[in-house]
């Protein structure tokens, strides 16, 4: 075993450049080469500016805690949605389906027509706009907003929770991987290890 090897578990990062715009042999594009083999689920986050519905599609949408139950998501901050984001008290987001490919393409592109056909969303008690048809849907107050490189990292504690049930076959996730959309398939068995 080389040395680099041996000694890749027990880097510590405190020699490493605090920004990746410093990091030695880092290429934009590489970078990004490499993110786009991640699969992730994809997401529609939703809330009122006070002047209207506002809402974007998200691929980094996480789960941060349980207890109390704490969920994060990432915007850039070019995005045209970060200032209503900033100044939100609370949003939803949508954990789309494999039939919602349309939404996510839709809240992808120009804000001017995210919400232009009234027949797919409607408000909340609260205010908040929510997208018909999306198995799962969480109502979130924005706890923590959080400056990271060119995103804002926003924290955000769970208050509702809607989530058809498990048979609905419209319940797969929608997955977002190297440009293009796609429905989970089962490798095999979760009880067999396969």
């Amino acid at each position: 075993m080389s040395d680099r090897a041996e000694n890749a578990d027990t880097v510590d990062g405190s020699d490493l450049p605090r920004h990746p715009e410093l990091a030695p042999g880092i290429c934009a594009e590489d970078y990004r080469a490499a993110l786009r083999r991640h699969p992730a689920g994809v997401t529609i986050v939703t809330l009122d500016s006070g002047s209207g519905p506002v809402g974007f599609t998200a691929s980094s949408f996480s789960s941060v805690s349980l207890a109390p139950p704490l969920v994060s998501f990432n915007i850039a901050n070019t995005s045209s949605s970060i200032d209503a984001l900033h100044s939100a008290g609370s949003l939803v987001i949508h954990l789309l389906g494999e039939h919602q490919q349309h939404l996510a393409q839709r809240f992808s592109r120009s804000a001017d027509q995210r919400f232009s056909d009234e027949s797919l969303w409607a408000r909340l008690d609260t205010g908040e706009p929510v997208l018909h048809g999306t198995p799962s849907w969480m109502r979130v107050v924005v706890d923590q907003l959080i400056p990271v490189g060119d995103h804002t990292l926003v924290i955000g504690l769970v208050t509702r929770v809607h989530a058809e049930a498990d048979d609905d076959s419209a319940s797969a996730p929608l997955l977002y991987h190297e440009g293009r959309y796609y429905r989970p398939t089962p490798l095999g068995s979760a009880n067999n290890g396969n």
